[in-house]
């Protein structure tokens, strides 16, 4: 078994200890998720293994990992093996690793380049408990990579919903087996060099061929133009839409022409253009992240202001009305025509004498 396999399963894993060797992927190879031929190249940078733990509750876990060359790859493989599981497919969308899913008696996620299926040998009570805490503490230790689904998946229209169910392949060769009576699929060409998603929308189905060259975006997209038009001339099946966006090629299967044409107005094609070497605009790109930085540093000056501003303002209007309230209470309990807290009273009936005798001090003379 090769190092990163071992490093991957080590002996023991939090309070979960290997109670087998680890041997190959047997299971997923057997379903057919796997291709054998990955693993058999001397250039292929495909490892994996499978391995059994015990918790410390006692109940065994078939634990199988399997470290591909990207990402998306690893991506690709839970998003196939979620289609299949419990018969009708499980939903995405778990806070395990960069996605994950738990169902009765299994867990399955992928990190990085990771994928990751954990299921319980057995129906002990709390087993789910269990997995998810296996699942966490495998994750822990497995390198996140670039930490997001692939943008193509983003993508799609509503995918924070689409994604809990979408099929994405990387780097496919054929797509007819997602769509069997739609031949027009027969003709595409990835050349190995082109993702695809497929998502759900009630009955329809949108389907996302994105090409990494434009040269080869346009090809196919003249092959699918030509032939879509001999298929309805022979009144065979086509799909519901087909649109060139930018280097993605979108088809709709199964919906009405409204639905097909709202789905497809929604998929927005972003390019990324990126140097092999030097940038020769690099003076234009500084430029502009000056602006960005001096504009930022305005705005933050402005909005600091106004609320040192606000809050000056409020500070002193409560302290004001404190000491308005206070006077005016005192003024209250003051007799009248006075003034200076009853020190000083105004003698307008000319009744009142101006000293009061008692208050004098005794003549000692």
């Amino acid at each position: 078994m090769s190092p990163e396999v071992e490093k991957l399963l080590p002996n023991k894993i939090g309070g979960f200890r290997q109670v087998a060797a680890i041997r190959a992927p047997d299971t997923l190879l057997k379903q057919g998720v796997l291709n054998p031929d990955e693993f058999s190249s001397a250039t292929s940078q495909t490892v994996g293994g499978e391995a059994e733990y015990r918790s410390p509750e006692g109940t065994n876990l078939l634990v199988e990992i399997i470290q591909l060359a990207k990402d998306n790859d690893a991506y690709s493989l839970l998003t196939i093996v979620a289609s299949i599981t419990a018969g009708k497919g499980v939903p995405l969308g778990g806070s395990i690793g960069t996605t994950s899913s738990t169902y009765d008696g299994g867990l399955i996620f992928c990190k990085g380049r990771t994928f990751v299926r954990v299921t319980s040998r057995g129906s002990k009570a709390g087993a789910g408990s269990e997995l998810t805490e296996f699942g966490q503490l495998l994750a822990d230790q497995i390198d996140k990579g670039e930490g997001e689904i692939p943008v193509l998946v983003k993508h799609l229209p509503d995918w924070e919903q689409a994604q809990k169910r979408v099929l994405f392949l990387a780097g496919f060769k054929s797509l007819q087996s997602l769509v069997p009576d739609q031949s027009v699929l027969s003709s595409l060409d990835s050349q190995g060099d082109a993702d695809a998603v497929i998502a759900t929308y009630g009955d329809a189905r949108l389907l996302i061929v994105e090409f990494n060259r434009p040269q080869l975006a346009g090809d196919n997209d003249r092959v699918m133009t030509a032939k879509i038009q001999e298929l309805r001339s022979q009144n065979q099946p086509i799909p519901s839409s087909y649109r060139r966006v930018g280097n993605y090629s979108v088809f709709v299967f199964n919906a009405s022409e409204q639905v097909a044409n709202d789905l497809t107005n929604k998929v927005q094609y972003e390019q990324v253009v990126q140097w092999l070497g030097d940038n020769p605009y690099w003076l234009k790109e500084a430029q502009r992240r000056y602006t960005e930085t001096t504009l930022g540093v305005l705005l933050a000056v402005v909005k600091a202001s106004g609320l040192t501003l606000v809050l000056c303002f409020g500070l002193g209007g409560l302290i004001g009305g404190i000491l308005f309230t206070r006077r005016r209470a005192q003024q209250a309990a003051t007799d009248a025509f006075s003034d200076a807290g009853g020190m000083l009273r105004l003698n307008l009936d000319e009744m009142t004498p101006q000293t009061n005798p008692a208050r004098l001090l005794p003549d000692r003379h």
